[in-house]
């Protein structure tokens, strides 16, 4: 099969044998970026000594400790059957369902292309730090911990949409629901013939990163390094039809430790219209005026003030010097664009967080003396419409969901789990 296509195989999933653990549940953890440091981190590590936020974000004095504490434990949890392998390769299918949510796809080993071959398109930039962190887990453990959302747009009439649905009437090989109230389960697909169909059927469709920029880099990374010989050279996906389940797009915010709000908003004071809403208005109302405003807009909040502050209308002069202006128009008025190009650098160099919870931001923003910056959501129209065209947007601009759950299924990358 050409490698510029979509190749999604079957593999021997390694999983969490349910009567050696608390619970199913107990040992999930939401993916690695999006656990909140340090009380989720806490809360998941006490939920079950199995818990996989033991091997994602493994805990020492230095990153090299930590990543060898990984490895160690998840050889350990192996060898004393914590965690088991499937005997046959199989894709998984995949259903979340939480209220009037529900999402189904396809788990398995996507075989890696780069993103010049156009068959898996990233739509943000990566930080170097993080993926370099990622990468040296991954050689650490062997081991593809978690999977990548990745997104495409099926037909009507799609052979792999039927069998999905045909899985979902069965009874699951794995069915448990999370402390957020998402129902999970999962059905093994291992007949030949619906592999096969599967196989021939995403030849003519392409994939969008919708979360796991950097773990995509990472295994891009890791397949160079490793000659592009298996089986490294595939990564672990969850692949989802958004025609038939259409993904949530959420913002990322920005946390600044190191900055108080009121100093934050006395240097942009000039570049921008600052606003200050009502000091009881609560944060979705809050977050309400934010959506509404026209052009640019961001929060401000954090500790030492009441109330929040609406940044707009932003000076043109200031976007003219500080955006680049090689790229299109539709990437110089991103929100995510302006940020970091013309707000964050008249903050000074300090260090930024990315929380995928408004709350979160501004309660740690409020408990450490720091500053939230609030962002509103990108259309997945517009993100498409850029990475089908090449062009990322800056790092974090977008959270896709629902996200997989991290902990129902691993591959192993030691050579004995088939893809």
């Amino acid at each position: 099969m050409p490698a510029a296509v979509l190749d999604l195989a079957p593999f021997r999933a390694l999983r969490y044998a349910p009567e050696r653990v608390g619970s199913l549940a107990a040992v999930t953890s939401p993916p690695y970026d999006v656990v909140v440091r340090p009380d989720g981190l806490h809360a998941l590590e006490t939920a079950d000594p199995f818990n996989i936020v033991r091997l994602i974000l493994p805990q020492a004095d230095d990153p090299a400790a930590a990543h060898r504490s990984a490895a160690a434990t998840l050889r350990r949890w192996r060898a004393e059957g914590v965690l088991t392998t499937d005997p046959r390769p199989a894709l998984y299918v995949y259903e979340q369902r939480a209220g009037a949510t529900l999402q189904r796809g396809l788990i398995g080993a996507l075989r890696l292309t780069p993103p010049e071959e156009g068959v898996v398109l990233p739509h943000e930039d990566v930080l170097p730090e993080v993926v370099a962190d990622r990468a040296a887990l991954m050689r650490a453990t062997a081991a593809n911990l978690e999977p990548l959302l990745l997104s495409y747009r099926g037909a009507a009439a799609d052979t792999t949409a039927t069998l999905i649905e045909r899985a979902a009437t069965r009874r699951p090989s794995l069915a448990t629901t999370t402390a957020d109230g998402t129902e999970h389960r999962i059905w093994p697909l291992t007949d030949p013939a619906e592999l096969a169909a599967v196989a021939d059927e995403l030849t003519r469709h392409r994939a969008l990163i919708a979360d796991g920029h950097h773990r995509w880099a990472t295994y891009l990374r890791l397949c160079e390094e490793h000659g592009a010989r298996a089986p490294w050279d595939r990564g672990l996906v969850l692949l989802v039809d958004t025609d038939r389940y259409p993904l949530r797009v959420q913002a990322i915010h920005r946390l600044l430790p190191g900055v108080r709000s009121a100093a934050a908003l006395a240097a942009l004071d000039g570049a921008w219209r600052i606003r200050h809403l009502p000091p009881a208005l609560s944060l979705p109302d809050a977050l309400l005026a934010l959506d509404r405003a026209e052009g640019n807009a961001f929060l401000v909040a954090g500790a030492g003030t009441d109330a929040f502050a609406l940044l707009d209308r932003p000076d043109p002069a200031l976007l003219a010097t500080s955006v680049r202006a090689d790229r299109p128009e539709d990437w110089r008025t991103l929100d995510a664009t302006v940020l970091h190009s013309a707000l964050l650098p008249a903050l000074g160099p300090g260090a930024v967080r990315y929380l995928h919870d408004a709350a979160a931001a501004l309660g740690q923003a409020r408990q450490w003396g720091g500053t939230a910056v609030l962002l509103r959501a990108v259309p997945e129209t517009r993100v498409r419409a850029l990475a089908e065209r090449g062009i990322t947007m800056p790092q974090k601009s977008t959270s896709f969901g629902p996200k997989p759950a991290t902990g129902l299924l691993l591959r192993s990358l030691d050579g004995g789990a088939g893809h």
